[in-house]
């Protein structure tokens, strides 16, 4: 990654990886850019706690002049978890001839739930000659990891997969998209109830760029791509987590009270024209102490193969992924392209 230079765009808790990350594999963060009153301004070596960099923070307002000044080879994203809430991001990116990664969960695979924005960000980007993608924890442990596993297997009925992560590692935004800190009524109004739809309507929602996926709704549309498997239908259930006892949540600043929510499980069920079911669960939640994150897969078939990994640095992963990515965004062709097109995940020294 030598002489490659990088634009961060969102400059909060994860920032702060991919930032020291790109350097230490060689390449140079050149532009910053955040909404936060609080860090526009700050030469970024306030965040990353080192010597000046001398990386002004800037403020959206100004973000596409100072792209056009440093012209970086790729500009990492690291804001929201929904397309419609970055695809400024990608727009101004692609208008730009700038690649772009992002942490954005739903830029995964955003075909299946996004399919217009996506359009919209693949031609410009094609226009324009650069590639825009999304990566992260999912891009290994949801991804590789189980393709992998896959080709190891002779015959495959049912893939099976839980993850864990805890919400007050990745922000506000999140948190309250899980339905942490809602009363039981409040969930079921505002979180559950977007999924106790006709097939009919949630294709309706998906075309008006109104559906709400939860991360696995994409991760099952990228392993359906990456295994060549044909969709037949998916659908989508979320229900509360619920504790015991009252939890606090510095990232909500209150106290979760017992029985209400502290976040969500999200269940997709994927069946394809090959017969393999693809079920995946993903558990997002302000943790008690006796949680903690894991991921858990099973392939049936012959033969049945079952990975579990305890306690993952979910956070510096997702950081490190991204990163170790950002050659495979920058050699793939134009486009919108998932990584699921890209190859494997390579370790980038």
């Amino acid at each position: 990654m030598n002489n490659i230079k990088v634009v961060q765009y969102g400059c909060g808790k994860m920032s702060i990886y991919t930032m020291r990350y790109v350097e230490e594999k060689g390449g140079t963060i050149v532009g910053a850019i955040d909404i936060n009153p609080d860090v526009i301004g700050k030469d970024i070596s306030e965040l990353l706690n080192c010597e000046k960099k001398g990386v002004t923070v800037v403020s959206i307002d100004n973000a596409e002049q100072m792209l056009k000044e440093v012209k970086p080879d790729i500009c990492i994203i690291t804001t929201m978890s929904l397309m419609n809430d970055v695809k400024d991001a990608f727009m101004l990116c692609a208008k730009l001839g700038i690649n772009a990664i992002s942490t954005c969960e739903e830029a995964f695979y955003p075909f299946n739930s996004s399919p217009v924005i996506t359009k919209q960000i693949d031609e410009l980007a094609k226009a324009n000659n650069c590639t825009i993608t999304g990566s992260g924890y999912q891009d290994a442990f949801w991804g590789n990891l189980i393709s992998t596993l896959a080709g190891s297997t002779q015959k495959i009925t049912k893939i099976k997969g839980s993850s864990s992560y805890n919400v007050e590692d990745y922000g506000i935004a999140l948190a309250k998209a899980h339905g942490a800190g809602l009363d039981i009524n409040e969930f079921n109004n505002q979180i559950a109830s977007s999924d106790n739809i006709t097939e009919e309507q949630r294709n309706e929602l998906i075309l008006n760029g109104q559906f709400m996926p939860s991360y696995m709704w994409n991760v099952n549309g990228w392993l359906c791509d990456k295994l060549g498997l044909t969709v037949i239908s998916q659908t989508q259930k979320c229900v509360p987590q619920i504790n015991e006892e009252d939890l606090e949540s510095s990232t909500l600043n209150m106290i979760v009270k017992a029985g209400n929510a502290t976040g969500m499980s999200a269940v997709v069920t994927t069946k394809t024209v090959e017969g393999i079911t693809i079920e995946t669960e993903c558990i997002g939640k302000i943790y008690s102490k006796e949680d903690y994150d894991c991921n858990n897969w099973t392939i049936y078939g012959e033969p049945d193969t079952n990975l579990i990994i305890n306690r993952p640095a979910t956070v510096e992963l997702t950081c490190a992924t991204v990163v170790n990515r950002i050659m495979d965004v920058i050699n793939a062709k134009p486009g919108f392209i998932p990584t699921s097109q890209m190859g494997e995940l390579k370790f980038i020294k």
